[in-house]
Order: structure tokens, then sequence, then C-alpha cells
């Protein structure tokens, strides 16, 4: 049968379709990439704690009992104190308009003098509420001992709450609450990146071949030897002999592309939540599994003694109670070796495993060589 070029191009481009299609499935796919900034950070810059100790003031009744926490007193004594007023000794002071906290709150990498930072605030003691409070001008100190911030300003708190006969309501955490912008800082803390001929690179995870490909595409953009992979967390950077121009070469490297490798296949478990989490590595071998669920149930039944007549007898309630054990049989299933992350998928929900049951079945799966993977639990 004789075939014009417009049949002979609809069946090249049905070939063409079909090849593509076929690729699609056996071509290996391409290695994740990101960029330096999301798997690395420049050793030195990094954030601070802080911490301080004071009080909120202005609680509608709902602040520390001072039979409970003294400290709450002595605190306020000490503030009132400094204030220039005396508070006569062996007064009773029946505070319920303060509480005392914690004061918390980061302070951000190059922080300078006269910038704010949020803060969180914590009650100590027993206190009902902090909301409607306002912080009284705390210091916040860091690990060295020095004031590096000062904090002050009106508490936020996200959480409601309602009480009455006896009964309660309560909506997220009344006890707990942020100050935005509500520090001060005083003190920058001295950094030693412009210090030097020499920066340091720190992965977030240990891997060699994440470290060897962050060091190649640094020198492939400024130049050899300007990155050495030191081991698989630290790459060392050739800084530019000008410090002016420090700053734009490290934004520079923070913004490369770097090829990451498929990561190692590891599955996630949180035991508290039953949370199970696997990436798209994780592999089965084929086994058996047998899986059954024992229950116990527990009745009780309130019986009533009447005494016999004229016995001058008392009626007694007590109860009975009945105990039965339940196992369903477990059948025993057949788990094909699997490749991809849906088959996975597919033949643990073959199981008919709650979260719970499926924490001891991967454990298991994992010491009889079934389970290709690293298994953590949370």
């Amino acid at each position: 049968m004789n075939t014009t070029p417009l049949d002979r191009f609809i069946k090249l481009l049905v070939t063409l379709a079909f090849a593509v299609a076929s690729a699609a499935v056996w071509w290996p796919a391409d290695a994740a990439a990101a960029r330096i900034k999301e798997v690395a950070a420049v050793q030195g810059v990094r954030s601070n704690q802080l911490v301080g100790y004071g009080l909120v003031v202005g609680l509608d009744g709902t602040g520390d009992q001072t039979t409970q926490t003294p400290f709450t007193t002595q605190s306020l004594q000490a503030m009132l104190q400094q204030m220039g007023v005396t508070v006569p000794p062996g007064t009773n002071m029946q505070l319920r308009n303060v509480a005392a906290v914690m004061v918390t709150a980061q302070l951000p990498a190059f922080a300078q003098p006269g910038q704010t930072i949020d803060i969180t605030v914590s009650s100590m003691g027993n206190a009902k509420s902090l909301r409607g409070g306002t912080l009284v001008a705390t210091p916040l100190k860091g690990a060295d001992g020095q004031i590096y911030a000062l904090a002050q300003g009106n508490v936020i708190i996200g959480g409601a709450g309602a009480s009455a006969g006896g009964a309660k309501v309560q909506i997220n955490q009344l006890s707990s609450g942020r100050i935005p912008q509500g520090a001060t800082v005083e003190r920058a803390v001295a950094s030693g990146l412009g210090q030097g001929s020499v920066a340091q690179l720190d992965l977030n995870a240990t891997d060699f071949n994440t470290a060897r490909e962050v060091a190649r595409a640094i020198n492939a953009a400024k130049g050899a030897d300007t990155a050495v992979a030191v081991d698989g967390r630290v790459v060392q950077l050739r800084l530019p002999a000008d410090p002016a121009q420090r700053v734009a070469f490290l934004a520079d490297i923070e913004n490369l592309d770097v090829k990451l490798a498929a990561p190692a296949a590891k599955v996630v478990v949180n035991a508290r939540t039953g949370s199970v989490v696997m990436n798209q590595a994780v592999t089965l071998n084929p086994c058996a599994v047998a899986h059954g669920n024992l229950s116990v149930t527990i009745s009780s039944t309130p019986v009533i003694s009447q005494p016999g007549p004229l016995s001058k007898g008392e009626t007694v309630v007590a109860e009975k109670t009945d105990i039965a054990v339940s196992q369903q049989a477990g059948s025993l299933v057949n788990m094909p070796g699997s490749t991809r992350l849906t088959d996975v998928v597919k033949a643990l929900n073959a199981l008919g495993a709650t979260p719970q049951d499926l924490l001891a079945i991967l454990q298991a799966m994992k010491s009889a060589g079934a389970l290709n993977a690293e298994l953590e639990v949370i």
C-alpha cells in the first residue's frame, strides 16, 4: 500500500512520542539541585541565645499566688527598693497582678546596638494567664554573663480561656506569650569573619559527596584552589585579599547551585505520635510478615446485696468484674521485593497495621535484613 508524505510524517511523530515516553521510564532522574546557602552555613555567622528574669505587671487578678511563689514577692520588693520605695519588713503583700517570668530571645548575627529583636515571655510560677500584662524592663544576658539587650513591652497571648462554676475551657497556652520587637540590642557580638584570609563552610549534614560538590562548584565559579573539602562536614574557602570584596564574594558563593546525590535510605518514626516518614530511597527485600491483634476487655457490673429480713444488716453494693482476652488470627502476608517508594507503601498498607504496630513491624524487618534503610526513632 502506498503511503503519502503526510502519513509518513504522522508515523514519525508517533514513533518519537513513544520513544520519549519510554525514556521517561528507564532514564535515571537528575540529581537534585540546591543553593549552597541551603546546605551549608559560614562558620561564625550564627545567632546567640539570651535569657533574663523579670516581672509582668498589670494582670487582671491572674498573677502568681505569693504564698506558693515567694520569689515573686522578693523580686518586687527588690525592684521597688531600686526605685526608692521601701516596704516595711513583715508586710504581707497579696499580689494578684504580678507574675515572675523568664524572658528568652535569639540575638541574630551581626546585630548592632539600637536594633530590636523579638522575645518570648514564659511564666515561672502559678500565674493563670499573662494576658494584658506588661513586662517591666528586663536585662537579657548571654552565656558569658554580659548584658546584650534590654526587654520591655506588652505581652501578646495567642490563647483564650474562661472558667465559671467549676467548669473551665482553654484554647492554646495562656502562661506564655511574645513581644514583637520587644528588646533593644545594647551590645554587639564580635565576629571573626573579617579576620584572616580563610573562611569555613559547615555543612548542615555530614556527607562527603555534598562536600566535594560544594568545593567543585565554588572552584568552577571562583577559580581553582578557592575551596577545599577538608572532610564530610567542612569546606575551607580562600577569601579575597581586599576586605571590601569579601561580602560580595560570600554572597556569590551562597547562591551557587550544587548537585546533590540521592539521600541515604531512611525511615523516621515518631514514637509519640505514631508518624512514619520514609524517603524515596527506601526499598524492601522479599519477606513474609504475620500480624495479629491482641485485645483485653474488662467489664464491671454493679451487684446489690440485700440483707435478710429482720437481720439488721445493710445493703451493700459490690462489683462483678469479667476479664476477657481475645486474639485475632494473623495471616502470613507475602511481601515481594520493592524497588520504588510507591511499591513499599502498597506492601506496608497490605498488612493493615496501625502506625503504632508498624513501628514494631519495621524494626523486625530491619533485624531480618528485609528493610534496606536506616531506622530512626524520635
